[in-house]
């Protein structure tokens, strides 16, 4: 099948991109190492679930994370068999990608400058900052996991100009995965008893995923 030139290459050139940003935010976080520990998410659910999770496990996130990346890609399918032109739709998608990587990359930015001031603090004696609540954070919870859906749905909107509209079910599976991962981490954060106070008030004020202003 032929594909329109452009499209093809400003969609390649994002995804690009975003896998880049994605490989910059773990090496960074994990200090450069690749592999040197399990992600805490996974190690929890272990605990919690016993001997059931090697069995369980197979299920909630080896299946599931490739039925959704199947899902959040299949609009590169519609991409690279149409031969449609660009029209205003493409340039809104192209955005709308655009500025979700650009989101997540910035509140990448932003957490990893807390964590390592944290780090400081800690090294010389002082007082650890228990919520980051500046930035894109005194905005939104997960400003993060919003760039990452805005970038996945934006995607999609591809599929949407082409024709192929049923293809954002894959984003929607996508995000309704955000759900519990996002219930996990505010329940880490919970869990945690110098910052639960100071993180229901940051629950109550603070919008989940999309950046609003803050409630009084």
């Amino acid at each position: 099948a032929q594909a329109d030139l452009w499209r093809g290459l400003v969609v390649s050139t994002l995804l690009r991109l975003w896998s880049a940003r994605l490989t910059l935010s773990y090496l960074r976080r994990e200090e450069w190492q690749f592999g040197a520990r399990e992600d805490w998410r996974y190690t929890d659910l272990a605990k919690q679930y016993g001997r059931i999770w090697p069995v369980l496990s197979f299920f909630a996130t080896y299946l599931v994370q490739h039925v959704m990346l199947v899902g959040i890609t299949l609009p590169l399918y519609a991409v690279f068999t149409s031969a449609a032109p660009w029209t205003p739709l493409d340039t809104a998608a192209a955005v709308l990608t655009a500025a979700g990587m650009a989101i997540s990359y910035t509140a990448d930015n932003q957490l990893n400058a807390f964590m390592k001031e944290n780090q400081r603090r800690q090294a010389e004696g002082m007082p650890v900052q228990l919520i980051l609540d500046s930035g894109l954070w005194r905005y939104s919870r997960h400003p993060n996991y919003f760039g990452e859906q805005l970038f996945w749905w934006a995607l999609s909107l591809f599929a949407v100009r082409l024709g192929q509209p049923w293809m954002v079910l894959g984003t929607l599976f996508n995000s309704l995965c955000m759900i519990p991962v996002t219930m996990m981490t505010e329940g880490r954060m919970l869990a945690r008893p110098e910052r639960a106070e100071l993180f229901k008030e940051y629950q109550r004020t603070t919008s989940v995923w999309v950046p609003w202003f803050k409630k009084t």
